[in-house]
């Protein structure tokens, strides 16, 4: 006889069995927010654990590095325009500060989001949660060593004469969002190769060693099209780097210039556009790359 109730293994044995793979990928990471924060806490801890500087260092890699390059390129190679130099670019240092910490910000998050999937292994072999969390959560780790470094640009911008308008305002938030969306899918895609081909992790950082080389961080985009025409040009503005680069630049560069030879042509109208849907379209490859592998993660690792 029973009672009318009906027991944990009769109720379990109704329910429909979920292959691994099949949830709702991003969708479950905006469910799992304090998850995401927990992850994002751990990963600052762990990185700065027995640091001295601590987050200090946020400012110390970018200084030196826009140091050298601005001796070794404004001042040494000329790209600084000056009174004897007529041929640079004007306010070199704002230029090239806005391009790298852009830059910087996607090396960071594709080189950790690469890596998150077998750092986290013990974590993905004991418990469940969605594992897109942890590409993401490196993402916004960079994004917390991202703003202190805007703030700094903000203010030698001011300094500077920048008084931004709200098409700079946009053109910022565009360049910001493009970057953060192909970090994140290119997290996706290579978090989840790098499970089973660990050569992976090789590539990314080939390709974040001509990271800085292939956008106008260090050089003016009227080099490009001078150089390679205007047919290459346009294959050249195809990279969404290229484009957030650019994005900065008219947004904090520009402004501070007088005369200065400007952005490309219809940056904000054509090519603005045409970054984000890469980045977007980029995204969606990641995500169905990661859902696709993400059901044998367990057993690789």
């Amino acid at each position: 006889m029973t009672n009318g109730r009906t027991s944990p293994t009769q109720q379990d044995s109704g329910r429909a069995l979920v292959a691994p793979g099949t949830g709702n990928g991003l969708v479950d990471v905006f469910r799992s927010r304090f998850l995401l924060k927990l992850l994002v806490r751990k990963e600052l801890r762990i990185r700065y654990r027995g640091s001295v500087l601590g987050l200090l260092w946020t400012y110390v890699k970018p200084g030196v590095q826009f140091i050298a390059f601005y001796i070794a390129l404004g001042v040494f190679l000329g790209l600084e325009q000056s009174p004897t130099n007529r041929g640079g670019l004007p306010n070199y240092a704002v230029y090239l500060f806005s391009g790298i910490i852009l830059v910087n910000f996607f090396t960071e998050s594709l080189s950790t989001a690469t890596r998150s999937i077998v750092n986290n292994s013990g974590l993905i072999n004991k418990i469940y949660l969605p594992r897109e969390l942890f590409p993401v959560s490196s993402v916004w780790v960079s994004a917390v060593h991202f703003f202190p470094q805007l703030f700094v640009l903000v203010v030698a911008s001011l300094f500077t004469g920048w008084r931004p308008g709200p098409l700079e305002a946009v053109t910022a938030v565009a360049g910001f969002v493009m970057i953060a969306l192909l970090a994140t899918g290119l997290g996706l895609f290579f978090g989840s190769v790098n499970v089973y081909f660990r050569d992976s992790e090789n590539l990314v950082d080939l390709i974040l060693l001509i990271a800085t080389w292939v956008a106008p961080v260090l050089y003016s985009w009227r080099m490009v099209l001078d150089k390679a025409g205007e047919a290459w040009f346009a294959v050249y503005q195809l990279n969404p780097i290229t484009i957030a680069v650019e994005c900065f630049h008219h947004a904090f560069w520009l402004p501070t210039t007088a005369g200065a030879e400007g952005s490309p042509p219809n940056l904000v109208t054509v090519w603005v556009p045409v970054g984000l849907l890469v980045s977007l379209a980029i995204l969606f490859l990641g995500q169905w790359t990661f859902r696709r592998l993400e059901g044998r993660f367990a057993q690789e690792l």
